[in-house]
């Protein structure tokens, strides 16, 4: 990722000073960024990402790409069953959440629509 974040800033034809106080890091930590002796954090990575107009994925997979989207709509039911499977528990939990929210909803408005708007 050092690599990726060093070729970004080359191909801009800046300095190092420059982009580290763009995004608000003193020169001798962005440096270290650059040479791998120090972990970007999360902010730093989105701080760079929106300079750049990139990513934070395109920055750490910045030649190899990043992996396309998964469109559930032309999948399966079991297909997309089995997508969610594979999600870790607490992005499943929040996909079931947003369904029974949805089902939720649909449920009230069949409700109010037989016995309220009559």
């Amino acid at each position: 990722m050092a690599d990726n974040i060093k070729k970004l800033r080359e191909d801009k034809n800046l300095l190092q000073k420059e982009v580290a106080a763009h995004i608000g890091l003193k020169p001798a930590h962005y440096n270290k960024i650059e040479k791998g002796l120090v972990e970007p954090s999360i902010d730093t990575l989105d701080k760079l990402a929106t300079f750049y107009g990139l990513t934070i994925d395109n920055i750490v997979h910045l030649d190899a790409g990043v992996p396309t989207n998964v469109q559930m709509e032309d999948k399966s039911n079991a297909e997309q069953l089995r997508l969610i499977a594979q999600l870790n528990d607490k992005d499943k939990s929040t996909v079931m959440n947003i369904i029974d929210t949805m089902l939720t909803k649909q449920k009230f408005q069949e409700f109010f629509q037989q016995n309220v708007a009559q």
